[in-house]
């Protein structure tokens, strides 16, 4: 169902429901600037701007659409014939429509836009190219995406690609590989999780022979492997901070010193990053440097979560199908109306890769069957939010010390958050809902509070 922003001046569409239903649309409402509503633009598909609305908000919200990754279709629904085209600059691309509309009319006319936006972005992408085989989906999200990798693709700039585990940051780095003048070169590709810490540095910039005890050979680190062509890196939110300042050096002079050696290798090589981790909260757990995320932050790629583009679900589906089926040898195998609800309706904590991964398993126990049903479609169930039940409390007669005995909890919620999350001060106030500092002044005052009584227990 197409999400559709509505700016009116009052914040009310009349017949709002009606309107929704006679159309088909999803509306969003908005008074303010492009500001209020940016961080819900990814979702947006079509903006109707009805007025009298202040003149300065409608040229902020036409500037906001024009420069979108994938420029936003806009109707100006202006029932007075108030507007004055003229005032509005030249580039921006708009519908003005200047008579009162019935709901099905409305409808109809942000459609008819949507289908113009369509095709226009359709022509622009000209001869289908291969890097577009890599990305599955014909979603707002996955046109974004590939509008950004056929901008960047070609670039020199550093990306960093970020996104929940299993989104497909890898294929994004592929496909922007794949798009650029170094597809004739390789993609060296580096997961930074699974480098032993002590031997980070080697990996990463090479060793003269010699450096170290098992140095028996000159050694080329994956930087040097990727000269002329493409390095990416995986999980750089797990790079030790030891190696940082290093790799820091790497990205702003592009050359590297083997680990052993004092020779100066100059380097071409285009750096991709991607992380699954917060990294700036990596920064304030002192995990990451600020300096090395500006320097790997230049071009930002966010890659959207699975449910937040199931529209994209049931081409996934067929994609994997084949891939599965035509590796295995194996007719290729449908699904039952019931089974791809099933999939639809998953929240999918794994994303793309879950997904996979149940359609193979879906597969293997279909045996010779063409056809997959909802008992083969095996999902973990979505656990139930626990209620929070009041502990017993006994209430001596006598009395008792209120915030003693509200301290005392504290103190113990706090204990067991952080024995349950291994120490980890910023993962233990998550837990509890509160804020790392609050966290952290909490702990202090209560490790103070016990320092003071063992003191005078002695």
């Amino acid at each position: 169902m197409p999400r559709i922003l509505w700016l009116q001046e009052h914040g009310q569409v009349a017949d709002k429901e009606s309107v929704e239903q006679k159309t088909g649309l999803r509306i969003a409402v908005s008074t303010g600037p492009p500001s209020a509503w940016r961080t819900m633009a990814h979702r947006i598909q079509a903006i109707v701007i009805e007025l009298p609305l202040d003149g300065n908000l409608v040229e902020q919200t036409l500037a906001e659409a024009h420069h979108a990754i994938v420029p936003l279709p806009v109707v100006i629904y202006d029932k007075d014939g108030a507007l004055d085209e003229s005032l509005i600059r030249p580039a921006m691309r708009f519908r003005h429509i200047t008579r009162r509309l019935t709901p099905e009319e409305l409808g109809n006319i942000v459609a008819e836009a949507l289908e113009e936006a369509a095709g226009s972005v359709s022509e622009g992408l000209g001869d289908p190219q291969p890097w577009q085989n890599l990305l599955v989906g014909e979603g707002r999200a996955m046109r974004e995406l590939h509008a950004m990798i056929r901008l960047v693709g070609p670039r020199q700039s550093t990306v960093l690609i970020t996104g929940e585990t299993g989104t497909g940051k890898e294929m994004i780095a592929r496909a922007l590989h794949m798009a650029s003048k170094r597809s004739a070169a390789g993609l060296v590709t580096v997961n930074c999780a699974a480098i032993p810490e002590n031997l980070a540095e080697a990996e990463l910039f090479g060793h003269a022979k010699g450096a170290f005890t098992s140095a028996v050979n000159h050694r080329v680190g994956h930087f040097e492997q990727a000269h002329r062509g493409t390095i990416f890196l995986d999980e750089i939110g797990e790079i030790p901070m030891e190696v940082q300042p290093k790799l820091l050096r790497v990205l702003q002079e592009r050359e590297v010193q083997r680990v052993g050696s004092s020779e100066t290798i100059q380097l071409d090589t285009r750096v991709i990053a991607a992380s699954n981790v917060d990294l700036e909260l990596a920064i304030e757990q002192k995990r990451f440097r600020e300096d090395l995320l500006y320097r790997l932050n230049v071009v930002p790629i966010r890659v959207p979560p699975l449910r937040a583009r199931t529209c994209d679900i049931p081409l996934l589906v067929e994609h994997f199908g084949h891939k599965i089926c035509r590796r295995e040898s194996l007719q290729p195998k449908e699904l039952s109306p019931s089974a791809m609800d099933r999939l639809m309706n998953y929240h999918w904590p794994g994303n793309v890769r879950q997904l996979e991964h149940v359609i193979e398993r879906a597969i293997s126990l279909a045996g010779n069957r063409d056809r997959l049903y909802l008992g083969d479609i095996q999902l973990p169930d979505v656990r139930p939010v626990p209620k929070t039940t009041a502990p017993e409390i006994d209430v001596p007669m006598t009395g008792l010390n209120f915030e003693q005995v509200i301290g005392n909890v504290e103190r113990l919620l706090i204990q067991e958050a952080l024995r349950k999350c291994d120490g980890n001060k910023a993962k233990a106030a998550r837990v509890l809902g509160l804020k790392r500092t609050t966290m952290l002044y909490k702990s202090k005052v209560h490790a103070h509070e016990s320092k003071a009584h063992e003191a005078l227990a002695s």
